[in-house]
């Protein structure tokens, strides 16, 4: 988690929320507010076109869902924007924010989700998306604020924690980033790997970041005694080069796992990838 592993210098994020893609990057190759109106055609037979035309904003707003959900998100913003002229909604702005989010466009994200916020003050996952924000733009004292706020009008979210964790990560604030960590995993112990349609949560890119956050996990697992887990994330942190791999053999949280053979094996076998 550091080299930026909390999500500013090379995190992706995904959405939280329903065990599916991001509902809420790639480069811009087209204007957002191109003022053009057009027919999407559809992109699987269950899903019709909408015109942009449409009077009909709950529909605008589902097609601009399935468009972020194909990661074309400057047509969902399209759509979204459409939807918000015939009716103006916390929720939609939350979702173009998101959408700006995964284009890296951090200003129009936090403008948008900013809307969000001011037409419902507890939109605990629009706080949650502004932490992302900031995060991105590696302000944690202001990311982790927002991930606070959220959490405190829904603590039963196990993506929030686990941001607010990252950004103490990030900050080199190990223990709160570990505590949160374990908070999140008891809440839902997939939520490392889950992704949703109304929240983002940060994920690493580089191997730097990928190492560090891998190892971090590996702990998570190793102390909720979840073996084959920890030893998986412990071979992805291997993998990419974590520098402080011989933690493990102190580290209190892998007491256990470093009685199972498979450790002794793994630690055998892939210690070399480390660079020395």
């Amino acid at each position: 988690m550091q080299g930026r592993l909390s999500a500013v210098v090379s995190f992706v994020f995904v959405v939280c929320s329903l065990p599916a893609l991001a509902q809420n990057a790639v480069p811009i190759t087209r204007p957002v507010d191109s003022g053009q109106v057009q027919e999407v055609q559809p992109i699987n037979s269950a899903q019709p076109a909408v015109p942009l035309t449409s009077t009909d904003p709950v529909a605008l707003e589902e097609r601009g869902d399935h468009l972020r959900e194909s990661k074309d998100f400057l047509q969902a913003i399209d759509y979204y924007s459409a939807a918000l002229k015939l009716k103006p909604s916390a929720v939609v702005h939350n979702k173009i924010g998101m959408s700006y989010l995964q284009l890296r466009r951090w200003d129009k994200a936090s403008d948008a989700i900013k809307r969000a916020i001011r037409m419902d003050k507890k939109y605990a996952e629009a706080y949650n998306n502004l932490g992302a924000v900031y995060h991105m733009k590696a302000k944690y004292n202001n990311a982790i604020k927002n991930y606070k706020k959220a959490i405190e009008l829904n603590d039963s979210s196990a993506s929030f924690h686990n941001n607010l964790g990252t950004s103490y990560i990030e900050k080199k604030d190990f223990a709160n980033g570990i505590k949160e960590y374990q908070l999140a995993y008891q809440l839902d112990p997939a939520v490392f790997e889950r992704s949703s349609r109304t929240g983002m949560t940060a994920r690493p890119e580089s191997p730097e970041d990928r190492a560090r956050y891998s190892y971090f996990l590996a702990r998570v697992f190793a102390q909720n005694g979840n073996a084959d887990k920890a030893l998986l994330y412990l071979r992805k942190a291997i993998e990419d080069g974590y520098p402080e791999i011989k933690n493990v053999y102190k580290d209190s949280e892998f007491a256990g796992l470093r009685k199972d053979e498979r450790f002794t094996e793994l630690m055998a076998t892939q210690m070399n990838v480390i660079p020395q």
